[in-house]
């Protein structure tokens, strides 16, 4: 194996292999590369207080048509990542937020960095 002379490549490259292990661990969602953009998205606005109603989030073009998005929607929430919060001052209006299975899914991905920068 040819080892990276830059310690930021080796770090970088050294999460991806753990990501990998979190990833294909029994305990974890099986998620395709999709469905995981859909949720890192969903869960950046979350943390910033921000959360995608569910038409925002079937606007985002560049991870599929709208259609598919609500089919992932769909599947994320059955996985149990993410829930529908209704806006109290118009219940038409649903935010999806994470649920507590998927801050335990980026608690272990944030482990996962941590060890990652650690170990190089």
């Amino acid at each position: 194996m040819s080892q990276c002379s830059s310690p930021f490549a080796t770090s970088y490259l050294r999460f991806l292999q753990l990501v990998k292990a979190v990833e294909g661990s029994p305990t974890q969602p099986s998620l395709g590369a999709n469905e995981s953009a859909l949720l890192d998205a969903l869960a950046v606005q979350w943390l910033a207080d921000s959360p995608l109603t569910v038409m925002q989030a079937m606007g985002l073009s560049d991870l599929g048509s709208p259609a598919t998005m609500h089919r992932r929607i769909a599947r994320l929430r059955k996985m149990g990542l993410i829930a529908t919060d209704e806006d109290a001052s118009d219940t038409r209006i649903k935010r999806l937020v994470l649920t507590p299975a998927a801050v335990t899914h980026f608690e272990q991905l944030g482990q996962s960095l941590h060890t990652a920068v650690a170990t190089t």
